[in-house]
């Protein structure tokens, strides 16, 4: 019997479902943190005399070290094991979440989020890679796929509520505190409940060239669409990280692909339906997350919506996202190929956006904005549930930890180019309505001018982020060419073979 095989029949982890409430408790704690602190932001700069300059730091430092570390943190989770780099990713985050709480200046704080965004980069891949070594059943595998997509998705916007009520109710402090229990929780569940498959591991010496030029790489490249937004894509310093991050890893790809223990084996990025999964990915979060931005100011700004009222306001995104991913994605990526399920539902996200193009400073959130927002999120949730199981599909076990790290990298990055890229076009676009229109407003107050500017710059905005789910969907299904469960999967190489998605984790 071949080892294939013999995993296909092996009995299925009989602590599975109750691993998957700790996994997503902890998935929702990290993707919460990424919104949360946005909405306590104002209040902390005040408490902490932190100058508006420097407040961005806030956000960056967890950026930076998150974005940063992701690859060497899923090296990490294959050499170590999944379960003992999750539940010290864990214990970590509680740690740096009671310093960032406690902080009394501006350095604390910082050092508080840069450590968040470490060890956020160490139990992140871990927790994706323990879904695909646990669920074996393809039918379950999506379930589980979908649940924890649903989280990953909705977590955010639950974050602005989450945030608004701790903020307005208790104190900006509680953003950070609120962690703790979340992670001590789900630590504790995962040592007693988590048993890792054996022959996971990979006991490879760390390839340190590698962890050195992966890390700085993407540190340059995250910071420079920071930088890009806020001090222009012409920005010397901007230019000089975008062309430093291009350098560091290209010659990463040259020195991961001589090394013997690389710490990304290309391998894991050449396959055709992996590497198309991870594209079509980061460009769906493109997309989405320029988005995101853009309805929170037109809400709170132009609607008058306060921080709470703005986060239940994208509930409908977490509806959507919730449902695509637990149940439409999760049902179809059992009957159809995953290429027909990921192109039809980036198309109808695009049509979500779409119908956000379509925003005046009057128009109606029941009529409008409540549909745009529920079929993108049931478009993003439903595309992305088979794109996170491709992304571990047919990789050998001792490198799952290394390949889901790609798929946070790959949200990351997509996350960063998103909010930067779009923000650009919006505020450029707002700055050409602004001259056009402002001389000749004599009979229009300037303020309703400025505010139809900054709508007209944020429909821009989304226009282009139709026109980028509209590419994420071409190349879903371009790339993406793996049979449905069950039948034959055209490979990369041109090569027809079985596609087993009941064993999603094999050995070449």
């Amino acid at each position: 019997m071949s080892q294939t095989a013999a995993k296909a029949l092996a009995p299925p982890d009989a602590n599975r479902w109750k691993a998957l409430f700790f996994i997503a408790l902890a998935q929702l704690m990290v993707v919460l943190d990424s919104t949360i602190v946005n909405i306590a932001l104002p209040s902390a700069q005040h408490d902490l005399g932190i100058s508006d300059g420097n407040r961005q730091w806030v956000v960056t430092a967890y950026a930076l070290a998150f974005g940063g570390l992701l690859l060497f943190g899923g090296r990490i989770a294959d050499l170590w094991g999944r379960k003992r780099a999750f539940v010290t990713g864990l214990v970590g985050f509680a740690v740096a979440s009671a310093l960032g709480g406690a902080a009394t200046n501006e350095a604390v704080m910082f050092g508080a989020r840069a450590l968040q965004g470490a060890f956020g980069a160490l139990l992140a891949p871990a927790a994706l890679s323990l879904l695909a070594v646990m669920f074996t059943d393809v039918k379950e595998r999506a379930k589980a796929f979908g649940i924890y997509t649903a989280i990953s998705g909705g977590g955010a916007a639950i974050g602005f509520i989450l945030g608004g009520v701790l903020t307005e109710y208790l104190d900006w402090r509680w953003t950070f505190f609120v962690n703790i229990p979340f992670a001590l929780i789900a630590a504790a569940g995962a040592y007693f409940v988590i048993r890792e498959p054996e022959g996971g591991r990979n006991p490879s010496p760390l390839d340190i060239p590698g962890v050195v030029l992966s890390t700085l790489g993407l540190v340059c490249l995250v910071y420079a669409f920071t930088r890009a937004e806020t001090d222009g894509w012409g920005d010397s310093t901007t230019v000089g990280l975008f062309v430093a991050s291009a350098v560091l890893l290209t010659v990463f790809v040259l020195v991961e692909a001589k090394s013997k223990a690389p710490l990304l084996p290309l391998r894991v990025l050449t396959e055709r339906n992996r590497g198309g999964a991870y594209l079509s990915l980061a460009l769906a979060i493109t997309g989405m997350f320029g988005t995101f931005l853009f309805l929170t100011y037109y809400l709170q700004i132009v609607k008058g919506y306060s921080p709470i009222s703005t986060g239940f306001a994208f509930m409908p995104l977490v509806v959507g996202m919730t449902t695509g991913a637990s149940q439409v994605g999760a049902r179809l990526v059992t009957r159809l190929a995953p290429r027909l399920v990921m192109g039809p539902a980036l198309l109808v996200a695009a049509l979500g956006l779409f119908l956000l193009t379509q925003l005046k400073t009057g128009s109606s959130y029941v009529a409008l904005v409540l549909p745009g927002m529920l079929l993108l999120g049931l478009g993003i949730g439903t595309a992305t549930m088979p794109a996170m199981s491709l992304s571990a599909q047919g990789v050998e076990p001792r490198d799952a930890g290394v390949a889901s790290a790609m798929v946070n990298t790959s949200q990351q990055v997509g996350g960063a180019i998103g909010t930067a890229l779009l923000n650009t076009i919006a505020a450029s676009a707002t700055a050409s309505y602004l001259t056009d229109h402002i001389a000749g407003a004599t009979s229009r107050p300037q303020q309703l001018v400025q505010t139809q500017g900054m709508v007209h710059g944020y429909t821009i905005a989304i226009w282009c982020a139709v026109g980028i789910l509209v590419l994420a969907a071409v190349i879903a299904v371009t790339f993406v060419n793996t049979g449905r469960p069950g039948g034959t999967t055209a490979a990369g190489t041109g090569e027809a073979v079985q596609d087993e998605p009941a064993a999603p984790v094999i050995a070449h």
